[in-house]
């Protein structure tokens, strides 16, 4: 059964959702994002997105059964390669495939759209979700290059590859 997911430009009205995920540890401590961060500020980084203009960036938001869960990031586009990411912020949507689709979405979307076929991707090794997830959807391990904290303790970075032609 295909799960009942959309991406769509993110939106001011979003930041709702925004503002509960940034109240969540969970999602904040495995996402790199401040804990206890300021309303405000938190409005002012919101609205950065939303207004997003880089040439080589794109973050849209992903809406499952037609509400807002999260939100996908194409970085360092460049030709017809660019890193993917997504962030699920309900955790009560973690571990139910969710994100697979969700990342699947978003290769599709960057193939169709924007002619991207190469996709790099990067995980903490202890992120053993996000791990799953990835080769899952058909990305294979490529390197362990750098160091960063992931849920509070230092952890192996690990580079991911998909290539479709």
């Amino acid at each position: 059964m295909e799960m009942e997911i959309s991406l769509r430009p993110l939106q001011i009205n979003d930041f709702d959702d925004v503002l509960k995920w940034s109240k969540d540890d969970g999602f904040c401590m495995a996402n790199g994002w401040e804990k206890n961060r300021d309303r405000d500020e938190l409005y002012q980084w919101w609205q950065k997105c939303v207004n997003n203009k880089a040439h080589n960036f794109i973050r849209l938001g992903i809406e499952f059964e037609g509400k807002l869960i999260g939100y996908a990031d194409l970085a360092c586009i460049k030709g017809n390669s660019a890193e993917i990411g997504i962030a699920i912020g309900n955790r009560s949507l973690w571990g139910n495939g969710i994100g697979s689709a969700s990342l699947l979405r978003v290769i599709d979307y960057a193939a169709n759209t924007l002619g991207i076929d190469i996709f790099t991707a990067e995980t903490h090794e202890g992120n053993v979700r996000s791990r799953k997830m990835l080769e899952k959807t058909g990305f294979i391990e490529r390197s362990k290059i750098g160091n960063e904290i992931y849920m509070g303790q230092a952890n192996q970075l690990i580079q991911y590859e998909l290539i479709r032609y």
